[in-house]
């Protein structure tokens, strides 16, 4: 898999904005100055206005600097970053048309409504400022009926885009975006998008096509970060329809979907066309070569297909063409002109394939190249070796294989590098000479022993250090490291020794699937900025570090499959507030659970299972209301069935597997009203010791996501940290010695889990009501009764099995109309008569799926059936059958989702080192 190192900001650089909004400032300034009488003020009441907007933002060292020269009894057209035109009310003194305030860092709990009495405004620039997450006035841009630019982007809005702002007719430039930065490395488990923004707060449009319809001056449009999924795919032609004159189109991030339509051909003054990180589909148009005037393309990381021009990469023009991460595109690198301006070409990751033809190197403008397409084949052209500029090269899966070529090391201006899954053998030396470096993935190759020496004293900053998936077995310097990075992967090696650890500020760290037996001691220091740290699978023992617990910015830990030892400290789950994921699964942790677990509780997803924790669930969960993943199985901790979750709005994962739990579920008259689960999906408390019989209808009423499907989330269960990182959630369901470890949890998945208890009596006819269930096991109980026929209504369910039971009465025709069922055991039951007869499905089942039930004849038991409803059959030796619920066939679920599994026959679960299971 080819990957990239990559600095993305929206079509027109910052920087680049600052400067053009100042030359316009300047212009109106000195236009101002050139035609006004001398001597004429501001007017009064905007210079009142002007103040009260000043006093609306915090006092802070910032706006004391901001707004030295705002000073009452002064001329307002002479404050910083206020300007004046003439005519504007010259009689009684001059009226405010621009405000430029942006990127001063102020900080205020919302837009004053001051700032509306400024009614001759034409340039108005509040962006790069923090509103705290307030919500965008409503009332009040009505007014402002002059305004030609605004510019809010960055400060921290939320909430709906005003429809006030789609009236401004006069707009030419309209900037609601956030500006990023993006280091990515695609990874199958673990998808790193380290985005940079001011505030990482969404605006949303839900109206889109009506919001623009008004905008018909409209040239610059920036709307990065702004929700627009509601747009369908109609935002494309109302756009062209509505602002013809549209020179800059800037939609990343946005959530938008459909073909990029023709009518785009339309707008012949278009320069810039951002529309990277979306949902869009189909083709990429061949008009986007006739664009004259086209320079910045931006179309990577959508679900385009079809065949690229060869014209587009021709394009006089073009600057930039980003079309990576587009898997269904295709096309061949056309030969280059000596006059090209491109300074951006990014095709990895899409199915471009062909020579690389050496004429790339006439790009003497060439910035960032990304070549890695796996379809690319032959020899890297030397004449890259050319292009002076050049400072990020990824050449990820295109053959290269040994040492890197020669000409590499002439790239002087290189500060990001990628040669991942090419095969190397070596740590590229003339790295040693490269001291600019700020990015570099040598991930997935066959690098071998110590990572040297020079790597951590060369370059003092870098933001990615990716070494993962190589052979690398010692680390090659001290614990402490003296390189400061941002994203340090060390994972999937053969390091041994103590867990080194960077200084300075980093966010992610991952060390998992090494041999790493130690923590590093005072490390507190190093994870001040750190948020994610993922050290599963190696072989670290003792007690966990408290260190972690002064972490104030950690929100997710990962240290399942090692050997630590001791108690949970308390302070791991109530002082580390920002705490949204812990994972400690499959290590040798006992004692009881905290149970100070203070209010503010962010956590999303507890696994504690796989070790030896007794005593009682901690009451105090109750506090964090956005769990939705509890897992405490395959521990010794004795209680009841906590009907107090239930508290728990978001609880999606209940799993209780193979503890002490004992006594009812929800039968007493208190719990009926107060046990409700209408979130949970994954519902799992076999091996316990549960008694009595099962919840009662009503119960199983309850389970409204056992019922009802929801569109408006993700299909895998995740925890994402804006702009960090993405961490799939697993779980392990097991049956009778067999473990089954979805390493992706699908929320389409639906499973019920009540086998190895002491449950009797009947089976609730309310469970066929739950028609999203895949998979079903009461086996091993006490149950009796008949088989209910509303099972027949359980059209997704995949797996039943009913096993070891006392049921009887025959077995209902309904169960032979489910088509997707795959497993199926019902042995070892009091059953009786014909088994359903001329069904597809119960002519694929095996005799081991019915023995043990004197009573039942016909296929697939060699006892056939007479004119009688109850025959004997021959008794077996009662030798229970275990089958495996799933299979990789049997977890499509009906949708064609490939999930990993893992199977370990007769092996616990908790015995890593021998088979270790990594939680992504």
């Amino acid at each position: 898999m080819s990957s990239i190192i990559l600095t993305q900001t929206p079509s027109v650089p910052r920087r680049l904005l600052l400067l053009l909004q100042l030359s316009f400032l300047l212009l109106l300034s000195s236009a101002s100055n050139a035609v006004t009488p001398a001597g004429v003020p501001c007017r009064p009441d905007q210079a009142a206005a002007l103040l009260r907007l000043k006093r609306s933002f915090a006092v802070t060292s910032n706006s004391v600097t901001a707004f030295r020269s705002w000073r009452a009894g002064t001329d307002c057209c002479g404050w910083e970053g206020v300007g004046c035109a003439a005519g504007a009310g010259a009689n009684n003194g001059r009226a405010v048309t621009s405000l430029h305030l942006g990127d001063w860092g102020l900080e205020s709990a919302g837009i004053d409504p001051a700032l509306f009495e400024l009614t001759s405004l034409e340039y108005l620039n509040l962006a790069y400022n923090n509103f705290g997450g307030s919500k965008i006035p409503s009332d009040g841009f009505e007014r402002l009926i002059r305004l030609t630019h605004l510019n809010l982007s960055s400060s921290g809005f939320t909430g709906q885009v005003p429809a006030s702002i789609g009236n401004l007719t006069s707009l030419v430039s309209l900037d609601l975006s956030t500006y990023f930065m993006i280091v990515e490395i695609p990874d199958d488990a673990y998808e790193t998008l380290i985005s940079q923004t001011a505030n990482s707060i969404w605006l949303i449009e839900p109206n889109f096509e009506t919001f623009i319809s008004k905008l018909t001056n409209l040239r610059d449009l920036h709307l990065g970060y702004v929700d627009m999924s509601n747009s369908g795919a109609q935002w494309c032609d109302a756009l062209a329809n509505s602002s013809p004159n549209l020179q800059v189109i800037s939609l990343p991030f946005c959530s938008i979907s459909g073909p990029i339509c023709r009518s785009l051909s339309l707008l012949q003054s278009l320069a810039a066309l951002n529309l990277q990180h979306n949902n869009l589909s189909g083709p990429i148009p061949d008009f986007l070569s006739n664009l004259s005037n086209l320079s910045v393309l931006r179309l990577n990381h959508n679900e385009l297909e079809g065949w690229v021009s060869p014209a587009i990469f021709g394009q006089k023009n073009l600057v930039t063409i980003d079309l990576h991460h587009n898997l269904g595109i295709s096309g061949i690198l056309p030969n280059f002109s000596a006059d090209s301006r491109l300074e951006e070409l990014l095709v990895g990751q899409t199915n471009c394939s062909g020579l690389i033809p050496s004429s790339i190197g006439n790009l003497k403008f060439l910035k960032q190249l990304d070549l890695g397409a796996s379809g690319f084949f032959g020899e890297l052209p030397s004449s890259i070796g050319k292009l002076e500029s050049l400072n990020a090269l990824g050449i990820s899966g295109v053959g290269l294989e040994g040492p890197l070529p020669s000409w590499v090391a002439n790239l002087t201006s290189l500060t990001a590098l990628v040669f991942s899954d090419c095969g190397m053998s070596k740590f590229p030396i003339f790295l040693r000479h490269q001291y600019e470096i700020n990015g570099l993935d040598l991930s997935d190759n066959e690098i071998n022993g110590t990572i040297p020496h020079w790597a951590w004293e060369t370059w003092n900053y870098i933001s990615l250090l990716g070494l993962s998936g190589n052979r690398f077995t010692s680390v090659g310097y001290d614990p402490l490291l003296p390189l400061q990075v941002d994203l340090l992967d060390l994972s999937n090696n053969m390091l041994e020794g103590s867990i080194p650890i960077p200084r300075g500020s980093s966010t992610s760290l991952k060390y998992s699937n090494n041999g790493f037996s130690s923590m590093p001691s005072n490390f507190s220091a190093h994870l001040r900025d750190v948020t994610f740290f993922m050290a599963d699978g190696n072989e670290i023992s003792g007690n966990i570090p408290l260190e972690f617990c002064s972490a104030k910015s950690l929100q997710l830990l990962d240290l399942s499959y090692n050997n630590f030892n001791g108690s949970i400290s308390s302070c791991l789950m109530d002082s580390v507030s920002t705490l949204q994921v812990l994972n400690l699964k499959g290590n040798e942790l006992h004692g009881v659970l905290p149970d100070d677990i203070k209010e503010g509780c962010s956590f999303q997803a507890l696994d504690i299972s796989g070790n030896l924790i007794e005593g009682k669930l901690p009451r105090s969960l109750v506090a964090c209301k956005n769990l939705e993943v509890f897992d405490v199985g395959f521990n010794q901790i004795s209680d009841t069935f906590p009907c107090w979750m239930s508290t728990l709005p978001r609880l999606q994962v209940i799993a209780l597997r193979s503890n002490k739990f004992f006594g009812q579920v929800a039968q007493s008259a208190v719990e009926k009203n107060s046990c409700e689960f209408p979130a949970a999906r994954i519902i799992d408390l076999a091996s316990n010791n549960f008694s009595g019989p099962l919840p009662q209808d009503q119960w199983f009423k309850k389970l409204k996501s056992m019922m009802i499907g929801y569109s408006n989330t993700s299909l895998v269960m995740d925890h994402e940290v804006p702009r960090v990182g993405r961490y799939k959630f697993s779980t392990t369901i097991t049956y009778k010695g067999s473990a089954v470890t979805l390493t992706k949890i699908l929320r389409t998945f639906v499973f019920i889990d009540v086998s190895e208890n002491k449950f009797h009596g009947s089976i609730p006819g309310t469970i066929g009501e739950l028609i999203l269930l895949h998979a079903l096991n009461m086996s091993h109980n006490f149950l009796t009764g008949p088989i209910p026929s509303q099972l027949g209504h359980l059209n997704q369910l995949e797996a039943l099995d009913m096993s070891s039971n006392e049921l009887s009465g025959v077995i209902p025709q309904e169960l032979a109309s489910l088509d997707f069922l795959a497993i199926l055991n019902l042995s070892y039951n009091k059953l009786e008569g014909r088994i359903p007869p001329q069904s597809p499905h119960f002519s694929t089942f095996s005799s081991i799926s019915f023995l043990g039930n004197k009573g039942l004849c016909g296929l697939p038991l060699s006892t056939g059936c007479s004119n009688t409803t109850s025959l004997n059959v021959i008794p077996s030796e009662k030798n229970p059958v275990d089958i495996v619920l799933f299979l990789s066939a049997g977890l499509g679920f009906g949708l064609g989702f490939a999930i990993a599994i893992v199977v370990a026959w007769g092996i616990p679960i908790r015995k890593r080192s021998t088979v270790r299971q990594r939680a992504l």
